[in-house]
Formats: C-alpha cells, sequence, structure tokens
C-alpha cells in the first residue's frame, strides 16, 4: 500500500532543525584553524578543564623538584601520589560540577525523541549557574506542556466539531435528501404507468429512463452519506460497520478486503471516541491502498489486548517508503490518522518497505475515558508530571 498516514513520533528530524545543523556545517567547512587545532578544541570540556589542572599541577612538581635539587625516591613517591589525589579529586569536582550539562544533552535527546515529560534533575554539588541553566530548561519545558496540552484541547475540539458536522451532513442526506428523491422515483415510475396506459409509449420511455437515472442519484446519495459518517458505526458498533466499509470496497473495487474481529465482551463498552478513532484509520488505510498499492487482498484485523484494541490493515501490494510519502504525498493522511490516535491516547505505526506490502497498526484504548458522544482529550501520562 502507498498510502496511509499519520503520526506520534516523528520517524526523521524534523525540517526546522535541518537548516541551523547545515548552517553549523557550513561553519565548520569554512573554519581555517590547522586540523590537530580543532581536534584539540573538540576534546570534552570535562579533559579541557582536567587537562588544564593536571598541566598546573606539573608546572608546581616541576618547580618544587628544581628547588629541592635532588630528590630521593620516597619524595618522588610523594610527589607522584600528591600528583595523582590532586587529578582525580579535580576530575570528581569537574564532574560534579558540570552534570547539569550532561543532564540538560540527555533531557533534550529525549524531547527530540518525544518524551516531553523528561526533566533535568537537581543536584547540590553543582555549579549554582549550570544549575539555574537546569531549572531554566525545566521551566522552558514545563511551557512547552502547557502549550501541548492547549494544541491537543483545540485539535480534539476541532475533530469533535468536524464530527459532528459530519454527522448532520450525512443525517440530512439520508433522512431528507435521500428520502425526497426516494418519493421523486416512485412518482415518476407511476407517472411511466399511466403513460403506457394512456397510450404514450415515447413518454413513458422517457419517465423510465429519468427514474432509471433517479434510482442511481438515490444510491449516490445514500453512499455518499455512508461515506461522510456511517451511521451503521452510531447504531451498531466498529465491527458491523468495518463489515459494512469491507463490502462496499469489495463492490466498487478489485480490491479483496477480509475483515477478522475477535472482541470478548460487549462491542458496546468501547467509546464512540475510540470506536470513531479506528473506523477512520481503516477508512483511511483502505483508500490508500486502493489509490496506491496496486494491492489484491487487504486484511483488516480488530482484536482486543489488555485494556486496547488494537487495528490492523495489512496489504499484499508495492509497499512505499514512508518519509518519502509523507513529504511528497500528504493527502495519504497520515498525519490526520495520527493525530486522531493521539487525541484518545492511542498510537499509530506503519511497516512497509518498497516491493513488499504494508501494515498499518493502530492501537487505542477501549475506554478513552470519556462520555459518550465525545472526543476525549488525553495527554500521556509523562505531561502530567
Amino acid at each position: 500500500m502507498t498510502g496511509a498516514v499519520a503520526d506520534v513520533v516523528p520517524t526523521a528530524p524534523h525540517a526546522l532543525t535541518r537548516a541551523p545543523r547545515e548552517s553549523l556545517a557550513g561553519r565548520r567547512g569554512a573554519d581555517a584553524r590547522s586540523p590537530w587545532m580543532r581536534r584539540l578544541l573538540g576534546v570534552p570540556l570535562t579533559a579541557k578543564l582536567a587537562g588544564a589542572n593536571l598541566f598546573v599541577l606539573l608546572l608546581a612538581v616541576a618547580g618544587l623538584v628544581l628547588a629541592a635539587g635532588r630528590p630521593d625516591h620516597l619524595d618522588v613517591w610523594i610527589v607522584g601520589g600528591a600528583l595523582a589525589l590532586g587529578l582525580i579529586v579535580n576530575s570528581l569536582l569537574v564532574r560534579y560540577a558540570l552534570r547539569p550539562v550532561w543532564e540538560l544533552e540527555r533531557v533534550a535527546s529525549r524531547v527530540w525523541a518525544g518524551d516531553f515529560g523528561a526533566r533535568v534533575p537537581g543536584s547540590a554539588v553543582a555549579d549554582r549557574e549550570m544549575t539555574r541553566v537546569g531549572r531554566t530548561f525545566n521551566l522552558l519545558l514545563d511551557s512547552l506542556a502547557t502549550d501541548r496540552e492547549r494544541m491537543r484541547t483545540l485539535a480534539m475540539q476541532a475533530v469533535r466539531a468536524q464530527d459532528d458536522e459530519r454527522s448532520r451532513i450525512a443525517r440530512e442526506l439520508h433522512d431528507s435528501t435521500a428520502q425526497n428523491i426516494a418519493a421523486l422515483t416512485y412518482q415518476l415510475a407511476a407517472a411511466a404507468r399511466q403513460a403506457g396506459e394512456s397510450g404514450q409509449p415515447e413518454l413513458e420511455a422517457t419517465l423510465r429512463e429519468l427514474r432509471e437515472q433517479t434510482g442511481e442519484l438515490l444510491e449516490e446519495v445514500r453512499l455518499l452519506s455512508h461515506a461522510i459518517h456511517p451511521r451503521v458505526l452510531d447504531d451498531l458498533g466498529l465491527v458491523p460497520a468495518l463489515e459494512w466499509l469491507a463490502r462496499r470496497t469489495r463492490e466498487h473495487t478489485a480490491l479483496e478486503v477480509q475483515v477478522d474481529a475477535d472482541l470478548p465482551g460487549d462491542p458496546a463498552d468501547m467509546s464512540d471516541a475510540t470506536a470513531a478513532a479506528l473506523y477512520r484509520v481503516a477508512q483511511e488505510s483502505l483508500r490508500n491502498v486502493e489509490r496506491h498499492a496496486r494491492a489484491h487482498v487487504a486484511r483488516v484485523t480488530l482484536r482486543a489486548e489488555a485494556d486496547d484494541v488494537i487495528l490492523e490493515v495489512v496489504d499484499d501490494g508495492r509497499g512505499f517508503d514512508v518519509a518519502e510519502a509523507e513529504a511528497r504525498r500528504p493527502g495519504m493522511g497520515l498525519f490526520s490518522m495520527r493525530e486522531r490516535l493521539g487525541l484518545v491516547g492511542g498510537s499509530f505505526e506503519i511497516s512497509t518497505a518498497a516491493g513488499r506490502g504494508t501494515r498499518v497498526r493502530a492501537r487505542a484504548p477501549r475506554d478513552s475515558f470519556a462520555p459518550r458522544h465525545t472526543v476525549p482529550f488525553s495527554p500521556p501520562a509523562s505531561e502530567l508530571r
């Protein structure tokens, strides 16, 4: 499948960070210093400080030796031991003083990987200025977590508003527009019979043709209504909705879709938000298979694992490169699928490669801890620390 989408942790560095890195590489390339000088300056800060202090100690020892004349073996051992002890103590002090710098790097790497709950720990022996840097960084991360929560809340509201509008439009199409078209087909059929009984064959043929076209229009409106928001999802639940989606895909494409659902317990226990998110993932995934994968068979699997529900869509298509697809074909819906699952505390994974099939795997909590008919906001526990 060459499609599918959206997402919880980026698989590649963000584009916004490439410019600073490229700029840094450019500055390195333009550095006119000699290679040995660049290597010397590239030594870790701890080694620089320890080396500088060792050099000072060596000068002090050399001065003492010169002042004392020819030292005996005991003096040499005493001076050597003092030198080693001074080096060890100095290294330990430097290590503890610079610990916030290493912690800052470690936490920054974790944040880069998506762990926004990471924080720089405090240290009683670290340098006060470095400790303040760590505290400032923690405040920055706290502010970022608050902003992320606010953005998730706004996204939740936007998704909920979108789903409500989809439901309203689908209901109007099904209950109003489709019913009016159905009534029109009956009227055309009755008019065609009357025309035939009154000896007007040409009018009868025209009316029957109009009735057939109206019937096709009615079917298209019903399909559109279900595509916008399937009522079977609200009325019967996720499993019947997936079976309806598979049947509709088989009827209108050359793709053979199989559904294998194994959900113990009452399917109605699943929250509406989780059911809607998983259905949209299945819908978008099958759409991508149909459009891009050149596949013959797609299998939709739904199963329970602990308190989660896992949806998998596997196809036998040609596969694709995820990073390239997200960059060149944003319409594949990968981002929207990740975001929908993220709003219910779920996750999203794609296993694929060019020339192989594709496996889309979505995990979401069975109960999203939200009332029925609401889209919940469940930030990761790491953001609540």
